[in-house]
């Protein structure tokens, strides 16, 4: 059974399943999902807990004597294993498979583990978990969600933000959420529960942003220029290396080539979004994109991801992060001006 991190909440007032596997790059979110499978996991007297952490050479046998060890001071217990790469190998994931397929009694299982890639989420081991127990997959929060979590934790700590308040604070902390909550905290210890306006957010708060590759992507597809700059800056300033955020880019330009020449040939945006198995929560960005673009606008943005590849190997002249951006904003709808050459004069 598959769940979203809002949905656990409801789940476990009503039930509590032999086994819980949660994934996702949110440490917060994630974390906030583990503690409440935990908490509920002790009221209904599962006392014990063993943690066990997958790194280099982990003994897998560990996990089948952990559910099967006997102990003096209680009978119920939760395994607590973490998988921080989202990888368990080979011999991890026949362990899980064989956990799964033989639940032992009086014993919880609570799997996390970082952001899992489309393949590694269809595998044998994930399915085996999501038939035996809950799977909850935590994806990152887009805009307008990161907006009303952030209201909603500032008026739990007791704060009343103003409208920009909050879009100021999501704006500084968008990408990490953890950063947003020291930062909420911080505010209260400042100035204790009450009114909180954008100038509060100014004089207290940091930036904090933390932006991956596929946010940018996301961002661009969907028209957010400005947040889209905004969002490449970051990378830089984070020490991304550019062929990195090259290859984000030019993936999803790739396919915006084949699904827009396709559209031209006549097939509705619905058909050919589901053709192209496009993610439930990237279909609105390629949409918007889609809409925005034509066949050979995609083609031009595919041939600079050309240009812009020669350049970060040394064969054409320009600066990589300068490419990037023209790439960017012309990906998010922007028709950037290019300077005209300089010439010498005869």
């Amino acid at each position: 059974m598959q769940l979203t991190p809002e949905q656990l909440e409801n789940y476990l007032k009503k039930s509590l399943a032999p086994l819980y596997f949660i994934s996702g790059d949110d440490p917060l979110r994630v974390m906030e999902a583990a503690d409440a499978v935990r908490a509920q996991a002790q009221q209904q007297g599962f006392t014990e807990r063993d943690v066990l952490t997958v790194q280099p050479g982990f003994d897998w046998g560990s996990l089948a004597a952990a559910a099967g060890s006997l102990s003096l001071f209680s009978e119920r217990r939760v395994v607590d294993l973490r998988i921080p790469t989202g990888k368990p190998g080979k011999e991890g994931a026949q362990a899980l498979r064989d956990f799964a397929e033989q639940l032992p009694d009086d014993t919880l299982l609570l799997v996390t583990a970082g952001r899992l890639e489309p393949a590694a989420r269809k595998s044998k081991w994930v399915q085996a978990l999501d038939t035996a127990g809950v799977v909850v997959f935590v994806w990152p929060l887009d805009a307008s969600q990161l907006s009303g979590w952030v209201r909603d934790r500032m008026q739990q700590r007791g704060l009343q933000p103003a409208g920009d308040a909050v879009a100021l604070l999501a704006e500084r902390t968008e990408g990490n959420l953890l950063a947003c909550m020291q930062e909420i905290e911080k505010l209260y210890l400042l100035q204790g529960a009450g009114p909180v306006e954008a100038d509060d957010i100014t004089r207290a708060v940091a930036d904090s942003a933390r932006f991956d590759v596929y946010v940018l992507a996301d961002s661009a597809l969907a028209g957010e220029a400005a947040r889209s700059v905004r969002i490449l800056n970051g990378l830089r300033g984070e020490g991304v290396a550019p062929p990195v955020v090259l290859w984000s880019l030019a993936k999803d330009i790739r396919q915006l080539v084949l699904m827009a020449a396709s559209m031209a040939g006549g097939e509705p945006v619905a058909k050919v979004l589901a053709r192209f198995r496009v993610w439930a929560n990237r279909k609105a960005q390629f949409t918007r994109a889609l809409q925005r673009l034509s066949s050979s606008d995609c083609q031009d943005l595919l041939r600079q991801c050309a240009t812009i590849d020669k350049v970060i190997k040394g064969r054409a002249a320009g600066n990589a992060w300068d490419e990037l951006l023209q790439l960017t904003l012309q990906l998010g709808g922007v028709n950037a001006i290019r300077p005209a050459p300089l010439t010498e004069s005869a």
